[in-house]
């Protein structure tokens, strides 16, 4: 007995012979982490920083060493950011130093993720005696000072150069990633897909890293991008306080002979200013797109507070980033009571009616 195609499409919708091919969704929004404004202007700021760690060397109008007899010169058309007290060219020397800055900042970010990756996620996914004992190894590392042992390190070392300084900032800087990615593979290795993927066979190193390192992307680039911050500060401060070489030029070497040779009190402020400027630039490039990385994970801080809520009575609420918005239903107003049919007495003055009108009312009835 066959069944009409129309009795199919009624039991079943969309599901009969003559049935539509259901619509495709739209094409979600590629790139959508470059399309966010703060993680494209951050991008393009560490960008040309990038490229000017390459070709600085080569583009400097001047040798950072070379001596003249232009002393203590404010910016010119010759010295676009002026000179030192030895004639030195500092637009030089901020072109030259952003490499060591650059390297220093990358490489520590690159060993610091890989070993928090390590750590972090093969102790949350595997547990028991793994977990105990990686997770006993960065609560080490934890209290390990960074700053002061790379202090020792550099002093101890006469030829310290900036892989030393990048490897030591590298190697005391994972812990607090590790901790992090732990907590997360915790909550993600009991997930409906992870235990799928186990019951099928899939060997442990697959599952890690195809179905739960996808879904760290935005944590592992997050502690990835403050570790760089983190090194590239230490770097600078190395050089500020003259612990590590100055023979090679950084941002903090040019602040390093400004402070020692009285640039603020000979008022030679474009000794000092570029390199903070450049510093401060970075950091904010780096913290915009950390801002971006957050706005990324979280779709709430994504809408940025333009997100627009539609309540049952027809009211347009505007979500605030870092509020819960509680809608309290509006009064109704109370129902007017009406008499019985066939009821004697005056009846009751409408709910409308103000209170001196009621009043006049009820004494014209009992005059009557």
């Amino acid at each position: 007995m066959s069944i009409p195609t129309s009795s199919v499409e009624q039991v079943i919708p969309g599901q009969g012979a003559m049935a539509q091919p259901a619509a495709k969704p739209g094409r979600r929004r590629r790139f959508r982490f470059v399309a966010n404004g703060k993680a494209a202007t951050g991008l393009a700021v560490v960008a040309g920083y990038a490229v000017l760690a390459v070709i600085g060397p080569w583009i400097a109008p001047y040798d950072p060493d070379a001596r003249s007899a232009d002393l203590l010169q404010p910016p010119s058309t010759e010295h676009w950011f002026g000179t030192t007290h030895l004639g030195q060219d500092v637009f030089s020397q901020v072109l030259v130093g952003t490499r060591g800055v650059m390297l220093v900042g990358l490489a520590a970010g690159v060993v610091a993720t890989v070993l928090s990756v390590l750590v972090g996620v093969t102790a949350g996914y595997l547990g028991d005696l793994w977990d105990d004992g990686l997770s006993a190894l960065s609560n080490v590392f934890l209290v390990i000072p960074a700053l002061p042992l790379v202090i020792i390190v550099t002093s101890t070392i006469s030829e310290a150069g900036d892989l030393v300084v990048a490897v030591v900032i590298g190697l005391t800087s994972w812990a607090w990633g590790a901790r992090v990615l732990r907590a997360q593979t915790l909550s993600l290795r009991r997930r409906d897909y992870v235990e799928a993927a186990r019951a099928t066979g899939e060997h442990t190193w697959r599952i890690i890293v195809f179905e739960i390192l996808p879904n760290l992307t935005a944590v592992i680039a997050s502690g990835f991008v403050g570790t760089v911050i983190f090194a590239v500060l230490s770097e600078i401060t190395l050089a500020f306080i003259g612990i590590s070489s100055v023979s090679s030029w950084n941002w903090g070497t040019i602040l390093f002979w400004a402070q020692s040779q009285q640039a603020l009190a000979q008022g030679a402020w474009w000794w000092f200013v570029p390199a903070g400027l450049a510093i401060a630039l970075l950091g904010t490039a780096l913290a915009l797109i950390n801002f971006g990385i957050d706005e990324f994970v979280s779709p709430r801080l994504r809408s940025g507070g333009r997100a627009r809520v539609r309540t049952a009575d027809g009211r347009t609420v505007r979500m605030r980033v870092g509020f819960t918005p509680v809608l309290a239903p509006r009064p109704t107003p109370p129902a007017a009571v009406r008499p019985a049919s066939g009821a004697s007495g005056p009846s009751a003055p409408p709910a409308s009616r103000r209170p001196d009108e009621a009043a006049t009312t009820q004494r014209k009835g009992a005059g009557r």
